[in-house]
């Protein structure tokens, strides 16, 4: 294993290193302009194509501004032209002593010990004040879920004239770009394993929205009409919690949405909700989330056992397990919580949640050189981006390790923040948007 070391840069005077939908055609031609609409981006990847973000910075270097965010989310920003959207859960009243969870083998967790707000934000992109503020369900949670997890872990969606927030047992909300509510929908209590807590993404793609609801109950997949609310289907599913969020891909003139769990992965038609293909391998407690480019899909889980499986979606069709569909498969070093990046040809995945870096060709599975031990970074629960031919780690501890997008990556930068980050950043433009426990921050090269 390589070592992406620690070192000096003298020139620049620090200490550096070393979703969820594939884009529709509207969305790939607005790639060039400024957006970052939902959960892993404009392609859905995690990569920012034609941005140009800082390569270094620190609290006192390449801060456009940083702003306090009330609660606590993991919930990745998204950003349409000017105003960045948001979702946090912010505790209010009096504390009382809270209940350890009761679910089969809860362990870990945080007690719940007052009610809730949950909130979406809207923050003007240039000073970083906040526009608007809408409060849209209150409650005392009925699970606290992990302690490194938290209320509010699902990321929104948008397609510049509403905001999609999603709170899982709490409601999915609709709102338009001024705050103001469009309709809602009550998809039930999420009985989540362990009680460990809620964090699929909702997808958008056209004029659908789907959410992907596995737990402990009955599961089901469910599309609606993102317009109105209206329901279009909604399909039951033999799977136990997960944490992944659905992905949209368009094959053979016929959009499907993907989604891995612990039973199979399967892709529905995106109008139907009819089961197009089928594949097992996963394994339980699935959290990354598919990245897909090039009539490929890449699925990924570290749990009890390590798998990776890059299926061709070309003729997909029936139960594939096993078959020519599945080109190629890993079962190690392969991740838990962060999901793959792929980046042009390139896969990039990190070993469980550690610093432990895969970067292996996307079509075949070769693996020239690495993998690579990334010193300065642990603990990563924030999906790696990638920009301006550099890849972009954070970790939980404030971190971010900026590495080259090459054969070799070489060592860059190592940046570090005063808060702790879990959620994915937001590239766009010039500009990097990290998501903190206490802050939001927009970082960006002083002129």
């Amino acid at each position: 294993m390589h070592t992406i070391a620690v070192i000096l840069l003298a020139a620049i005077g620090l200490v550096s290193f070393a979703s969820n939908v594939v884009a529709d055609e509207s969305t790939k031609r607005r790639v060039k302009e400024t957006y970052w609409p939902q959960w892993r981006g404009p392609l859905g990847t995690g990569v920012a194509p034609d941005a140009k973000p800082p390569l270094v910075w620190s609290e006192e270097k390449n801060i456009r501004w940083k702003t306090a965010i009330p609660g606590m989310g993991h919930s990745t920003p998204i950003v349409w032209k000017d105003r960045i959207y948001l979702t946090t859960a912010v505790p209010y009243g009096e504390r009382v002593k809270g209940k350890p969870d009761t679910a089969p083998g809860a362990h870990d967790n945080s007690l719940v010990t007052q009610h809730h707000k949950f909130v979406a934000l809207a923050i003007d992109r240039a000073s970083g004040k906040i526009v608007w503020q809408k409060t849209l369900h209150k409650e005392f949670p009925h699970e606290g879920g992990h302690v490194s997890g938290s209320l509010a872990s699902a990321s929104p969606a948008t397609d510049g004239e509403r905001i999609y927030a999603f709170f899982g047992s709490r409601g999915l909300y609709c709102l338009g770009i001024d705050g103001k509510l469009l309709w809602k929908k009550n998809l039930g209590r999420m009985q989540s394993k362990h009680a460990h807590g809620e964090g699929s993404s909702p997808v958008l793609f056209g004029e659908t929205l789907v959410v992907n609801w596995d737990h402990e109950g009955k599961s089901f997949v469910v599309a609606y009409d993102k317009r109105t609310g209206k329901e279009r289907w909604k399909v039951d599913r033999n799977e136990v919690t997960s944490w992944a969020s659905p992905i949209v891909v368009e094959q053979d003139g016929r959009a499907q949405v993907i989604i891995s769990g612990t039973t199979r992965v399967r892709a529905y038609d995106l109008k139907t909700g009819k089961v197009i293909w089928e594949c097992g391998g996963m394994s339980a407690n699935v959290v990354a989330s598919p990245v897909a480019a090039d009539g490929m899909v890449y699925v990924a889980s570290s749990y009890e056992k390590q798998a990776l499986l890059a299926i061709r979606l070309a003729g997909a069709k029936g139960d594939i397990t096993g078959t020519d569909h599945v080109v190629w498969k890993r079962r190690r070093l392969t991740p838990y919580v962060p999901s793959p990046l792929l980046y042009g040809e390139t896969l990039y995945f990190l070993r469980h949640y550690h610093g432990i870096l895969s970067r292996v060709e996307a079509k075949t599975g070769k693996e020239p050189t690495g993998p690579f031990r990334l010193d300065g970074v642990r603990d990563i629960y924030a999906s790696p981006v990638g920009a301006a031919g550099r890849v972009y780690v954070t970790d939980r501890s404030g971190v971010t390790l900026v590495f080259s997008h090459g054969e070799i990556p070489r060592p860059l930068a190592l940046n570090r923040l005063d808060d702790r980050f879990s959620a994915s950043a937001a590239i766009v433009g010039s500009e990097i948007f990290l998501r903190g426990e206490k802050h939001l921050y927009c970082i960006a090269e002083k002129k």
